[in-house]
């Protein structure tokens, strides 16, 4: 029977003969007489048939939606938005990818706000569904329960989104004909489910995993699997669980639980946008979590998934010898995470692990621990005189871990690839991409296009990359993103003129720009703030509200004062 806890803002909107209206509008929905008196379960379903990641979750909401019923819930499934990165990338288009966070997040705080859910289940596919996901359930603050839509199959001869990608940059190169490409195009791709690698997806659904927020396993299965509709239904049941115990995102998303996750995104090799996400999902809850917080975990944390962008296997191998749990409980064992950690479950982190099995032996996804592929973070947070700041590279050493050049400047994405596909780019130059940061993109577009260009020119080890965008988790080489000041707030990659020198020294997290501190202030002085580039429509809002992406570039921080 339901409790004053568990229908704690239904009863406000469906009790007593005042409610006699919200009855009637919910009586044409299909509610009846018992439900009236059942906690409400949001089921916000992320599904949308314009990309593979999202085009199942409908069925994945409907099977949450009967675990929450049968649970003693009353259902109500209603959906936000998604847009696809990896449609949009290269493209205008890619600015509104950031923004879909915002707007995800803001969807769900409006609806459940508005209809007095009593408790959450929220389902994902895609990267920027995930902490937009979490980052609505954390200012709700009520019982809830993510779900994440699962990993990709792999497509023929091993390929995924990234190696059509990468052929782009082949066929540029005349490693792969038209012919080679199309036949990648057509096969990569072969059904439902998130980039098949340990990319901002896969990444973000693991470090959510490791918070607590999802059920145990929810990270690692497949897309179309029985696992995962069976990790649906238990994920609607389980809020009536949290409901009846008062547990709440604010008891699981402590501090603690954040640093569980950036432990479990190193340990994984996974996206730099988890630094961007973890921070405003931080944000999101009160929990204050920084840039320095990924330095500090990333000193003791090893690297130990061969996985793409950087290594060899896909998620789908990762979930076929046990997923990130066998992981976890190494990282436990071994001291490097929180067992205390309470979770959805309504059981602490430890617990869960408690009767994890190890990997079968033999295996090579998952490294031991005294035989990495790093010995620390892949994830660098550079400062300098480039990035007073700060800013974000990932750095697995297999490019090396230095690497210092002329800059070669570009205003755009667009312009970078065109230059990098018809040869202008050339061995040992630093790529500069400014003005597509958070606020002078805006929307802090991913380089994806030409960090592939790269790779598939065979200049991953010869060519670095700077910028105050960012990177798709499917991104690799020399690559530093996220850098603050933005230019567009008068950051020094505002005033880097073509053959600048430029240092990227990941040994001692620093980015360089060789010049006096003198010739420094003098160009800094000299540079104008450039015209926003929208003035009217969502780019414009966002471009007037967004933060620092150093801060997690968060749109609903206000000024002290204000």
């Amino acid at each position: 029977m339901a409790n004053d806890k568990s229908r704690r803002y239904s009863s406000q909107v469906v009790d007593g003969p005042t409610k006699a209206p919200a009855r009637a509008m919910l009586r044409a929905v299909g509610f009846e007489d018992d439900d009236f008196n059942k906690p409400q379960v949001g089921i916000a379903s992320t599904w949308s048939n314009l990309t593979p990641c999202n085009m199942h979750i409908n069925g994945l909401a409907e099977e949450a939606a009967r675990g929450a019923d049968a649970a003693g819930g009353k259902s109500i499934i209603f959906n936000t938005i998604t847009i696809s990165d990896g449609i949009a990338n290269g493209t205008i288009g890619m600015k509104y990818s950031l923004v879909s966070r915002e707007v995800i997040a803001d969807s769900i705080e409006t609806v459940a706000g508005c209809e007095g859910f009593d408790g959450l289940v929220a389902i994902g596919g895609c990267d920027k569904n995930m902490p937009g996901c979490l980052i609505g359930l954390a200012r709700l603050n009520r019982p809830a329960v993510f779900v994440y839509g699962g990993t990709i199959a792999p497509g023929a001869n091993h390929t995924d989104i990234i190696s059509v990608f990468e052929a782009v940059g082949a066929h540029a190169k005349g490693d792969k004909s038209l012919i080679e490409v199309k036949q990648i195009e057509e096969t990569a791709i072969p059904g439902p489910g998130a980039c098949g690698g340990m990319y901002t997806a896969n990444t973000m659904a693991s470090a959510i995993e490791a918070m607590g927020m999802s059920l145990p396993g929810s990270s690692a299965q497949n897309a179309v699997s029985a696992h995962k509709m069976q990790d649906c239904h238990n994920a609607g049941a389980a809020v009536l669980q949290l409901l009846a115990r008062d547990i709440k995102p604010s008891d699981i998303m402590t501090k603690a639980a954040f640093e569980n996750a950036i432990t479990v995104v190193i340990a994984l090799g996974g996206s730099t946008n988890a630094v961007l996400h973890l921070l405003a999902m931080a944000h999101a809850i009160g929990v204050e979590l920084s840039l320095d917080d990924f330095v500090r975990i990333g000193k003791r944390v090893p690297v130990l998934a061969d996985l793409r962008p950087s290594g060899h296997y896909m998620m789908s191998e990762l979930v076929a010898i046990g997923g990130i749990l066998p992981l976890m409980k190494t990282l436990l064992d071994a001291g490097l995470l929180h067992g205390d950690c309470l979770t959805v479950t309504g059981r602490t982190l430890a617990e869960n692990l408690d009767s994890v099995t190890p990997y079968p032996d033999g295996q090579q996804i998952i490294r031991p621990l005294d035989n990495p592929i790093k010995a620390d973070s892949h994830l660098r947070i550079l400062y300098g005189n480039l990035a007073p700041q700060g800013s974000v590279a990932k750095i697995t050493g297999k490019e090396g871990l230095t690497f210092s050049g002329p800059a070669r400047v570009f205003g755009s994405e667009e312009e970078t690839l065109e230059r990098i596909l018809d040869g202008t780019v050339q061995a040992g130059e630093v790529l500069v991409i400014r003005y597509e940061g958070p606020k002078g993109g805006p929307g802090m577009r991913e380089m994806l296009s030409p960090t592939s260009a790269i790779m598939g020119k065979g200049l991953g080890k010869e060519v670095a990359l700077i910028t105050d965008g960012r990177f798709s988790g499917g991104s690799h080489g020399f690559v530093v993103g996220h850098i603050t000041p933005e230019a567009q707030q008068g950051g020094p990659i505002a005033i880097i003129e073509n053959g600048d020198i430029i240092t990227i020294d990941a040994e001692h997290n620093r980015l360089e720009l060789q010049l006096s501190d003198a010739e420094i202030a003098a160009r800094l002085a000299r540079w104008q703030t450039p015209s926003p580039r929208y003035r009217r429509g969502v780019l414009a809002k966002y471009a007037h509200t967004v933060n620092s992406a150093s801060e997690g570039a968060v749109t609903d921080a206000l000024d002290d004062g204000n």
